[in-house]
């Protein structure tokens, strides 16, 4: 399991995604979508087959670039609502994504939060 501190989200493209694309490329198409791209955040992309995918974030002066290809199968995307950019994940969501499991299958409990007053 990837272990990723909750304050950093992750944010999955929900558009396919040419995985020629470098580092460059892919995080202006982070700035279309009104994010920060130097901002520590995770940022996935998935080709068209969605067999494919790259995470982009910025660390320490530098970009770092992940990249998985799967030799059979394929990755499975959450639902999302219509016309939406990117859906956001947790890290447990990001870690089963990337070993293959249909995360729209997945049915979380309904955490307790304490009322407001």
């Amino acid at each position: 399991m990837i272990s990723i501190p909750s304050s950093v989200r992750i944010y999955l493209s929900t558009e396919p995604t040419d995985m020629r694309k470098g580092v460059y490329t892919l995080s202006s198409l982070v700035e279309k979508v009104g994010l920060d791209v130097y901002s520590g955040h995770l940022f996935v992309f998935l080709s068209r087959k969605r067999d494919k995918a790259k995470i982009l974030f910025w660390d320490n002066g530098g970009f770092v670039l992940y990249y998985k290809s799967l030799e059979k199968g394929t990755f499975k995307r959450p639902l999302q609502k219509e016309n939406e950019k990117t859906v956001l994940l947790e890290s447990d969501q990001l870690s089963m994504l990337l070993a293959g499991v249909d995360i729209s299958r997945i049915h979380r409990p309904n955490r307790w939060r304490p009322k407001k007053t």
